[in-house]
C-alpha cells in the first residue's frame, strides 16, 4: 500500500490473447489531495501493467459530497490522448475511510484494442466478435418527480439506447445499478415502477430479471435525482446466459416482490464472466441475519456469495473486485482485518452507501471471470 493511495490490480487472460484488468485505486494516508493520489495512482498501475490508452473501457468513480469539478478532473474522468471512447460514471458515495474520491476501472487488452464507439450522451459501445458491449453510465432521472416516475424515465433511456444497437431490455440488458439519494423514501417507489416495467418487457419469475444492485447515492452530475449505470451485451447466443442462486442459502428476490436475479453468468469460448448482484446478510426466508453486527453480517454475505459463483461453477478466488457497502462508517475498523485475510491484494472499494433495509449494515456486489471451455460460443 502507498502512503498517497492504495492501488490494486488484478488479471485475467484468456487462451483467446485477451486480458482483462480490474483496478481500483483508494485514498492512502498521505498528504496529497485525494484527487490527485487517486490520478497518480492510475497512471501508475497503467504504466505497471503496460496497458495502452486504448484499452480503458470503464471507469467508476466514488465521490464525497461535494467533491466539486476539480476532484472529478483529477480522478482521470477527462479522457486521456488516444484512449478514445470511455463510459465514466460518477456517483456520489463517500469512500471510507475518508478522502474525496476513489476509483474502479476496467481495461481489456489483446492482439488488437477495443473497438470502441460512443453512441451518445451515456452510452459506449465495444463490438467483437459478433457482440455489442454497451455501457451506459450516469443516466439521471427528472427533477421534483417522485421516484416511480424517474425510475420510468432511467428505463426508457436504456431501452431505447439499446434498440438502436439491435437490443432489448428482456434479451440484453445484463447487469444494473440503480443510485437512490433518499433510498429510504425512494426505494419502494422505484422497485414498483421497475416491477411494471418488466412485466411489461416479459420479466418474470418463470423468465428471467436483471442482475442489480439498488443503493444509496446519486449521479455525481445531479445528486438529487435517482441515477441508473447499466452494462448489456447485444448479440447473445442461446444458452449463453444463465442465472445464479442457492436456494439453500438465499430465496429469489422476487419471493419478497423485488424483482432482480442473485447473479447472472455470461459463458464464453474460453471464460466465464459472474455478474454478483448487491448481496447482504439474508437467509432462504429472506430474513435479515445478525442484527446490528456488521462483521457476522459480512462473513455470511461472503459465503452467500460463494454460493452464488458456486452455482455457476466459480469461486471466490475467481473475483476480480468487489464494492463493499456500509450504512455506518464507523463500523470499517471491525471489517478491515477479516477482508484482509479473506481477499489479500484483491481490488476493493468501500463506499458510505445505506442498503434497502435498515437493519442489513453491510451490502457487498462483485464481479468474477473464470476459465470455461465452450468452443461454441463467442470468445471474449
Amino acid at each position: 500500500m502507498s502512503s498517497e493511495a492504495d492501488v490494486r490490480y488484478k488479471v485475467f487472460t484468456g487462451p483467446s490473447g485477451n486480458s482483462e484488468y480490474f483496478i481500483s485505486v483508494t485514498p492512502g494516508a498521505g498528504k496529497n489531495p485525494a484527487g490527485q493520489a487517486i490520478a497518480a495512482g492510475y497512471r501508475r498501475a497503467l504504466e505497471e501493467l503496460g496497458l495502452e490508452p486504448g484499452s480503458a473501457v470503464f471507469r467508476r468513480v466514488f465521490l464525497r459530497a461535494g467533491a466539486g469539478r476539480s476532484a472529478l478532473r483529477k480522478a482521470a474522468l477527462l479522457a486521456a490522448p488516444g484512449e478514445g471512447p470511455v463510459a465514466v460514471s460518477a456517483v456520489v458515495q463517500p469512500p471510507l475511510p475518508g478522502g474525496a474520491a476513489a476509483l474502479l476501472a476496467y481495461h481489456v487488452q489483446g492482439r488488437t484494442l477495443p473497438r470502441k464507439r460512443r453512441l451518445g450522451p451515456g452510452h459506449v459501445e465495444v463490438e467483437g466478435e459478433g457482440l455489442r458491449h454497451i455501457w451506459s453510465t450516469g443516466l439521471a432521472g427528472g427533477p421534483a418527480a417522485a421516484a416511480g416516475r424517474q425510475t420510468e424515465k432511467l428505463f426508457g433511456e436504456l431501452e431505447r439506447a439499446l434498440r438502436r444497437r439491435g437490443g432489448s431490455l428482456a434479451d440484453s440488458c445484463v447487469r444494473t445499478w440503480l443510485y437512490l439519494p433518499e433510498i429510504e423514501r425512494s426505494y419502494a417507489g422505484m422497485v414498483r415502477a421497475r416491477g411494471e416495467i418488466f412485466r411489461r418487457r416479459g420479466l418474470t419469475r418463470e423468465t428471467h430479471f436483471i442482475s442489480s444492485t439498488g443503493i444509496e447515492g446519486a449521479p455525481a452530475a445531479r445528486p438529487r435525482r435517482l441515477g441508473l449505470d447499466a452494462y448489456s451485451a447485444v448479440g447473445l447466443r442461446p444458452g449463453q446466459v444463465s442465472y445464479l442462486n442457492d436456494l439453500s442459502r438465499l430465496c429469489p428476490a422476487a419471493d419478497y416482490n423485488v424483482t432482480f436475479e442473485r447473479g447472472t453468468r455470461i459463458a464464453y469460448s474460453d471464460r466465464a464472466h459472474f455478474y454478483i448482484s448487491g448481496t447482504a446478510s439474508i437467509d432462504r426466508e429472506g430474513g435479515i441475519l445478525y442484527p446490528g453486527d456488521a462483521l457476522k453480517q459480512l462473513k455470511r454475505t461472503v459465503g452467500n456469495i460463494s454460493a452464488l459463483l458456486g452455482s455457476g461453477g466459480g469461486r471466490l478466488e475467481d473475483l476480480m473486485y468487489l464494492i463493499i457497502y456500509l450504512r455506518r462508517p464507523a463500523d470499517l475498523p471491525r471489517l478491515k482485518g477479516y477482508l484482509g485475510k479473506k481477499f489479500p491484494g484483491l481490488p476493493l472499494v468501500t463506499v458510505k452507501g445505506a442498503v434497502c433495509r435498515p437493519g442489513w449494515l453491510v451490502e457487498v456486489e462483485g464481479v468474477a471471470v473464470a476459465r470455461a471451455r465452450r468452443p461454441g460460443f463467442p470468445r471474449f
